[in-house]
């Protein structure tokens, strides 16, 4: 097995950098050849976003690098990829995650036998590197087979600092079905899958429902009010349907609640936090904890949408921050639940963000560093705002904003979905290259999005602007207050935050963060509000499942340590 622990940090320097080796260190000896041709898959057209069984023969002995997710037979364990030697009259099966936002699958064919084979760069796509010319002029780093993880499992894959040789390449269609019923304009084209974009939307849809409720705390059907901590009725009702839905998915459910006693003797709630856990097959005293704050900004002052200055403060339904957030951790959790991994598999709804990170804070350092000293958080996936960013946005408005002026949403602006990653020390170099590295692998290829997507250090704005306000953006932030910094700061863990504008979205801690208003948002030239509203969740929930997947095989450790 590969180490975990050496894998990211260097891969990452290697790949942006590999232009630069023009092939200096590879094996010349094996020059490109019609390997392809022999080799048949069934089915021959994949279905994007499941897991598939796929079969593999060839009419002659080759080798083919698969270079996607895969679903290892005897363990159950995800890998990610590998090379198979398949002899004349083989068959071969493997279970493949098949890329959800792509077209075509790109497997890589050379003679058998082959154990080095190129690489893309990570911030480019198969088809990217395909079109550039990189099967027959190979410029990045490559693989190399190693010992499988397990006695009579498929090989591991090695990075290595040599440019490969040159390779055939097999290109195989892939489909996404609609969603049954469900129109494109509605989100269906982003409804199958592993995990989707319209399943989020579904739970956004069910929790921020304002159908009036006789019997429930906040009177809706939905669950608004989550002003955080004990002793609000909506919150804890909140924390009960949460509860009883993680159940429902076999973990082991957690409650933690803190509180503190002041110099009055009076005891003051601090957070509730919910957690479903599921053991690790291998590992289970390392963590891989995915999370979103589950509590929403309290009304100060309540704020009409078409009301302008003085802005009030609060939300009742906090569509936007953060029940966007939470719905993808049901999303995934509700996949992941069903699957095996060698770390143990946290998913966790915070309390106090708003008041300042309190319910992560509180778990990182007295749940997990005084009740459970033994344990290890080797990531941390955080999801805190989403779905008004990129593919939406850019199209005039006539209506007036919540501040009284100007089009709504403005057409001179553009906001970036962005990744932010840290610990980060210093903004004049990357300092967690892994981490970046992962993502940007990721989202060139199964997310599709390398031409939308810029990786930025330093001055983010100035960057931003440079790269010609590309629609998402990787960086590392030293700011971006949420989650991620509790486990930062109190157990060094390398994390991955998802999110979004906060000062540029109108409706960011008002009562018009709703999801009719994220809609509205969203809506552009292209497409209708809720279609690229489904379509940015699709991207953010896939992203972060395929993050949870990777780090399950290889965690990105703190490069600081």
């Amino acid at each position: 097995m590969a180490s975990p622990r050496k894998f990211h940090t260097v891969v990452f320097t290697l790949l942006m950098v590999g232009a630069s080796l023009s092939g200096c260190f590879g094996n010349d000896e094996e020059k490109i050849g019609d390997y392809s041709s022999s080799v048949e898959l069934t089915p021959t057209t994949l279905i994007g976003g499941v897991l598939q069984v796929v079969s593999f023969s060839s009419s002659e002995d080759v080798s083919v690098f698969i270079p996607y997710l895969f679903k290892q037979f005897d363990t159950g364990l995800f890998q990610n990829g590998t090379v198979i030697n398949i002899e004349d009259g083989d068959r071969i099966e493997l279970e493949i995650l098949v890329p959800p936002r792509t077209d075509t699958l790109y497997l890589l064919v050379g003679k058998y036998g082959r154990e080095n084979f190129p690489l893309r760069m990570a911030n480019e796509s198969w088809t990217d590197w395909y079109l550039r010319g990189g099967h027959e002029n190979p410029q990045n780093t490559s693989i190399t087979t190693g010992e499988p993880e397990f006695e009579g499992g498929h090989a591991w894959l090695l990075h290595v600092n040599e440019s490969g040789s040159s390779v055939d390449v097999k290109r195989v269609k892939i489909l996404r079905p609609m969603a049954s019923g469900v129109s494109v304009a509605d989100g269906g084209e982003h409804g199958t899958g592993l995990v989707n974009g319209l399943t989020t939307w579904n739970w956004l849809n069910r929790i921020t429902d304002s159908t009036f409720s006789p019997t429930s705390p906040d009177g809706a059907e939905g669950y608004l009010d989550r002003w955080a901590g004990q002793g609000n009725l909506a919150y804890e009702d909140a924390g009960r349907f949460i509860r009883d839905e993680l159940t429902s998915y076999d973990l082991d459910v957690k409650i933690n609640r803190y509180s503190f006693t002041d110099v009055n003797g009076q005891i003051n709630p601090e957070a509730y936090n919910i957690c479903g856990f599921k053991e690790g097959t291998i590992y289970p005293d390392e963590w891989l904890v995915f999370g979103a704050h589950f509590d929403i900004a309290p009304i100060i002052l309540p704020t009409a949408p078409d009301v302008g200055t003085p802005r009030g403060y609060g939300t009742f339904t906090g569509a936007y921050d953060n029940t966007a957030g939470s719905s993808m951790v049901l999303t995934v959790a509700a996949a992941m639940s069903k699957l095996d991994t060698r770390r143990t598999m946290v998913f966790c709804f915070w309390s106090g963000e708003e008041g300042g990170k309190r319910g992560s804070d509180y778990w990182t350092e007295h749940f997990v560093k005084e009740e459970n000293p033994h344990v290890t958080v080797t990531n941390y996936v955080n999801l805190d705002m989403a779905g008004v960013n990129w593919p939406g946005n850019m199209t005039p408005s006539d209506r007036v904003g919540p501040d009284g002026g100007g089009s709504y949403p403005s057409a001179k602006d553009q906001w970036p979905l962005r990744i932010y990653i840290g610990p980060d020390e210093s903004e004049d170099e990357i300092n967690q290259p892994g981490m970046v590295w992962l993502s940007a692998w990721i989202g060139a290829d199964a997310i599709n999005i390398s031409q939308q997507m810029v990786i930025l250090n330093g001055n983010l704005m100035q960057s931003w602007e440079d790269s010609g306000r590309k629609g998402v953006v990787i960086n590392e932030a030293t700011t971006a207050r949420s989650d991620h910094a509790s486990f930062q700061d109190n157990l060094g863990t390398v994390t991955a935050g998802f999110g979004g504008l906060v000062d540029g979205y109108d409706c960011y801690h008002q009562t018009c963060d709703t999801l009719e208003e994220m809609e509205y948002w969203m809506e552009n030239d292209d497409a209708g509000g809720r279609e690229n509203l489904v379509d940015s969740l699709d991207i953010i929930t896939w992203w972060a499942t395929y993050m949870f997947l990777h780090l399950d095989a290889e965690p990105v450790l703190n490069a600081y340590s």
